[in-house]
């Protein structure tokens, strides 16, 4: 059984690599790869300076509750 599972798993990578390096050659041929690395950095730095907003929100409330705590 496990050798089933294991040729079947070699065979369906083998097929997954091809499709994917087919699709990448395509891709790169036809210049939308740039397009597709472009979206990805957008939605990536969109990300990442959601973080940094959220983290300052998060540090001002702590902040605000610190304070309230110590008036009481």
């Amino acid at each position: 059984m496990k050798r089933k599972i294991t040729i079947l798993l070699v065979f369906w990578l083998a097929f997954a690599n091809n499709v994917l390096l087919a699709s990448g050659d395509f891709m790169r041929s036809t210049g939308k790869i740039y397009v597709v690395v472009a979206v990805l950095a957008a939605i990536f730095v969109g990300v990442i300076i959601y973080l940094f907003s959220l983290d300052r929100k998060l540090t001002n409330l702590e902040n605000q509750i610190k304070e309230n705590g110590q008036d009481s």
